[in-house]
């Protein structure tokens, strides 16, 4: 049973990265999930961290449904299948230390990249691979997404599109890191509080339905540059904790 104060920051942690995401569609989720591994193990803290992901994340995919690239959705969606059915049937392991430092280090090459070299999710093909390569990361580090981030900061979509088509993947990425590391959970004999899962996905929606207000104040420029900033920051932050790891 968790204390009160506790549990007021976690409820509060909760609002508060679902907003951030809701505005930029990145960083909330990293941050929510440094919390949780804090104070739970493994499995549980990633089956949690899915769960609200995937309230916030479904939520900002209905809020801006007229906005969504549905061919984006779709070329992701099948890459991410075919990498969840190799990684589940081989039992793939990896060393989380040298997943973080690539997680890492891509997005700060992707952005370097000119024009005709940048990951962007309207290239023929890049969808696939984006789809795949995220997935793949996701299951066996936990997090994929400054990588994710890139191929969408570096594409034609404005804001809302942005928002919207990330928010629609990332719900799909998310449920399938809850039923892999669901699997895991009952496995391992661990549980989850059904009154945590209860409290938790309102309070994902509220900071996610609070965020409309800011995406619709700023411009398609500030949008991108502090984007950047963001992935930045986030990049910086798994370099780091790989290399510590390592």
């Amino acid at each position: 049973m968790l204390s009160l104060p506790i549990a007021a920051g976690f409820a509060a942690a909760i609002v508060s990265t679902s907003f951030i995401s809701g505005i930029f569609g990145m960083a909330g989720g990293m941050i929510l999930l440094g919390i949780l591994l804090a104070f739970m193990p493994l499995a549980p803290a990633m089956v949690l961290h899915g769960l609200v992901q995937m309230a916030s994340s479904g939520w900002r995919a209905w809020q801006w449904r007229a906005h969504i690239d549905w061919r984006i959705v779709a070329h992701y969606a099948a890459s991410a299948a075919i990498a969840t059915l190799a990684i589940g049937s081989a039992a793939v392991t990896a060393s989380k230390s040298i997943a973080l430092i690539i997680i890492g280090l891509m997005p700060f090459l992707g952005l370097a990249l000119p024009p005709r070299f940048a990951p962007d999710l309207r290239r023929r093909g890049h969808d696939y691979g984006c789809g795949a390569l995220c997935t793949i990361l996701q299951l066996l580090a936990g997090v994929s997404g400054p990588i994710l981030d890139v191929f969408f900061v570096r594409s034609q979509l404005d804001r809302k599109q942005q928002v919207a088509t990330k928010a629609a993947v990332q719900f799909l990425g998310h449920f399938l890191k809850v039923a892999y590391f669901g699997h895991l959970l009952l496995g391992g004999g661990e549980r989850i509080s059904p009154i945590a899962v209860a409290v938790a996905i309102p309070l994902a929606i509220a900071g996610t339905h609070l965020s409309r207000l800011v995406l619709d104040l700023i411009s398609e420029a500030q949008f991108r540059t502090w984007s950047r900033y963001v992935i930045g920051a986030v990049s910086t932050v798994y370099l780091i904790e790989g290399l510590v790891l390592l």
